[in-house]
């Protein structure tokens, strides 16, 4: 492929002004790396959401191509330990944030943000997997450091038919977990059970109107990539020594609770962040998410939408509301 003129989707804002759409890109446009890859699939995840409208507070500069996932073969490598061919991953770090991301038939990005392909997965499974599969496979490893198993009870997943929900119920199922899914989508039911879920709790019974320090012990852990009020109702009906593992903020970045979870029950709460996961400890996690889904057969089940780097506008503001079930692959 011709590095001099390639195709990318480009943010640009220039005071009120802000554009988004396919551009004529060269090498030279594109942030530094000792890695260039041919992109082949990207994904879809909120944080791109945010990059693709003109206040998400996420863009450091522009202009700016977004993208925090990508999957391709090596075109070049300054770095040893990349060779020409080679089928890659590359998610979190700056990409698509600080750094061009991939939303571009061609990346170029530092070689420790690089993680080998594994052998179990496909390029376009990587994509389905994305930064959603390792925040989720992210969030159960940490649970489990702190004492999480499938003796102890319960896992609750909210938000649970977008990436990190989905995920977050297969992964739990698949490891031997019963997994009760808060959603608000009634028409969703079916989808989480196929996923392993064994109860669906409605996303207004982790608000209720009135709340107590502590409420009834219903759960022995939790994955959740919402946040809020919800998560304050969380900590407060978390069995002794439970855990939650928060990874988002869908539902709000304040947090109305008390210290009484923690100081009585013993409770945690754990802050999940898959952007800056060590880069020796990625390719093992991989590695075992592939394992769990494939195995299971849960990763066709999650299922993902087809899209073209023209339909992302349009799925950006889906996404954003709210009204993705599972993921986005973007094929390059």
């Amino acid at each position: 492929m011709d590095t001099n003129s390639f195709e990318a989707l480009v943010v640009d804002k220039q005071g009120d002004d802000f554009k988004i759409g396919l551009q004529e890109m060269k090498l030279e446009d594109l942030s530094q790396g000792e890695v260039v890859i041919r992109v082949h699939y990207s994904s879809l995840n909120y944080k791109d959401g945010l990059a693709c409208m003109a206040n998400g507070g996420i863009v450091r500069s522009y202009l700016h191509i977004p993208g925090i996932d990508l999957a391709g073969t090596v075109l070049s490598s300054t770095d040893s330990r990349f060779s020409t061919d080679q089928k890659v991953i590359v998610t979190g770090f700056g990409l698509g944030v600080s750094h061009s991301g991939g939303f571009s038939s061609i990346a170029r990005v530092p070689a420790d943000w690089v993680v080998p392909l594994p052998p179990a997965l496909e390029l376009d499974e990587a994509m389905m997997i994305g930064t959603a599969g390792l925040t989720a496979a992210l969030s159960i490893e940490r649970l489990e450091y702190n004492g999480l198993n499938p003796q102890r009870g319960t896992v609750l997943v909210t938000g649970a038919t977008g990436g990190v929900g989905s995920f977050a119920v297969a992964l739990l199922a698949a490891r031997g977990y019963q997994v009760a899914a808060s959603t608000g989508k009634e028409a969703e039911h079916d989808y989480l059970r196929s996923l392993g879920a064994s109860e669906i709790i409605s996303r207004e019974a982790l608000n209720p109107a009135s709340r107590r320090p502590l409420e009834k012990q219903a759960w022995a852990a939790a994955v959740d990539p919402v946040g809020g009020s919800s998560l304050a109702y969380i900590l407060a009906s978390l069995q002794y020594g439970g855990s939650v593992a928060v990874s988002g903020l869908t539902g709000g970045g304040d947090l109305p609770t008390t210290v009484h979870p923690f100081i009585l029950r013993g409770a945690n709460l754990l802050g999940i962040d898959s952007v800056h996961y060590p880069i020796e400890r990625r390719y093992p996690l991989w590695e075992q998410i592939a394992v769990d889904l494939k195995s299971s057969g849960k990763l066709n089940q999650i299922g993902s939408s087809r899209i073209r780097l023209t339909e992302i506008p349009v799925y950006t503001e889906k996404i954003l509301d709210g009204r993705i079930r599972g993921r986005i692959v973007i094929e390059i």
